[in-house]
């Protein structure tokens, strides 16, 4: 859906972004990779408005190198 703005499941064009952050309390839709506010990396969803498939995406490459470097990786 991030990249063809189309819904995977059902082939709709209404797509939704959500964007990530941190609310109050610690609450939001984001990866932590260190302290509260600083260490951490957005997680952006897409929703298709006619199915209510979604997916979430890490879209900065500084949030992606963070989360690496804190969870490493599989290979």
């Amino acid at each position: 859906m991030k990249n063809n703005n189309q819904c995977g499941k059902c082939g709709s064009r209404d797509v939704i972004r959500i964007p990530g952050g941190i609310a109050a309390h610690g609450s939001g839709n984001f990866i932590p990779t260190g302290g509260l506010w600083h260490g951490t990396a957005k997680v952006v969803r897409y929703l298709c408005g006619q199915c209510g498939f979604s997916e979430e995406w890490i879209e900065s490459p500084e949030d992606i190198a963070k989360i690496r470097d804190k969870y490493g990786g599989l290979a």
